[in-house]
C-alpha cells in the first residue's frame, strides 16, 4: 500500500490517495501506469506527482497505441539516482523504453515530440538507451531546474523542498506540499546555516545548495513518510 500525494493543478490543492501496488495511478484513465510502475526503484511508501503529469501520460499512451515499459519514474531526493534538480524527484518525469531496440526507441521519442504535450523530451544523444520525457514547470529558478518557491505556494515542488529540508534535519515544515510559516522558517534556518541571505524564498542559490546537499544521502531519522 502506498500513499500518493497529487497536486491538482486545476484546484491548487494537494490530494491524498491510498493505492495498492497493482492499482492504477490517480488521473490515469486507462490501465497504462500502475503504482508499482510509477514507483520504479524507489523504496518509499509515500509518492507524489501532479494531475497534469498523470493526464499527459495517459493521453500519450493512447496516442502511441502500444504498451510502454517504464524503467524509472519517481524517486525521493535523498534516495538519489538522478541529477540534483531532477524532475523525477517531483514525480513529473519518465525514463522508458529500455527494452526496445534503438530504432524502436527513436520512433517512440519522435512520437513523444509529435504528441506536443510533454514539457521536455530529451534528445537521443543524451539518453541513447532510454527515452526521457517530463512535464516540468517551465519557469525554473535555475536553468532546467525547479521553480522559485515562496510562502503561499502549493505544489509537488513544495513536497520536494519539504522532503529535502526534513532529510537534512531542518524540521517543522511537515510533508504536505503547502509552503506555510513552518516551511518558511525551515528555509530560513537552512539559509542561515549555509551562509546565504535568509529571505525564506527558494530561488536558484537555495535550490542548488539544498539539492546538492541532500541528493542521495539516504533515509535519515528526520525523513517523514505519510
Amino acid at each position: 500500500m502506498a500513499v500518493i500525494l497529487v497536486y491538482n493543478n486545476d484546484t491548487n490543492e494537494i490530494e491524498r490517495y491510498q493505492r495498492n501496488e497493482n492499482d492504477i495511478m490517480p488521473y490515469v484513465y486507462n490501465d497504462s501506469l500502475t503504482v508499482n510502475e510509477f514507483r520504479g526503484s524507489s523504496n518509499s511508501g509515500t509518492l507524489w506527482t501532479d494531475k497534469r503529469t498523470m493526464e499527459t501520460w495517459a493521453g500519450f499512451r493512447d496516442y502511441y497505441g502500444s504498451p510502454i515499459f517504464v524503467g524509472f519514474a519517481f524517486k525521493r531526493i535523498w534516495e538519489g539516482g538522478h541529477s540534483p534538480q531532477s524532475q523525477h524527484y517531483a514525480g513529473t518525469a519518465f525514463d522508458v523504453a529500455q527494452n526496445l531496440t534503438p530504432t524502436q526507441r527513436n520512433r517512440l521519442r519522435q512520437v513523444a515530440i509529435n504528441y506536443g504535450q510533454w514539457s521536455y523530451v530529451e534528445p537521443a544523444y543524451l539518453t541513447p538507451t532510454w527515452v526521457h520525457m517530463d512535464k516540468r514547470n517551465l519557469n525554473p529558478a535555475c536553468s532546467s531546474g525547479y521553480p522559485l518557491l515562496r510562502r503561499g505556494d502549493i505544489s509537488n515542488y513544495v513536497l520536494v523542498l519539504q522532503d529535502a529540508l526534513n532529510a537534512l534535519g531542518f524540521t517543522g515544515s511537515g510533508l504536505d506540499g503547502i509552503f506555510g510559516g513552518n516551511t518558511e522558517a525551515a528555509v530560513r534556518n537552512f539559509q542561515q546555516a549555509y551562509g546565504i541571505p535568509a529571505d525564506g524564498i527558494v530561488g536558484c542559490v537555495t535550490w542548488t545548495l539544498l539539492t546538492q546537499s541532500v541528493r542521495g544521502i539516504g533515509r535519515t531519522p528526520t525523513v517523514i513518510s505519510q
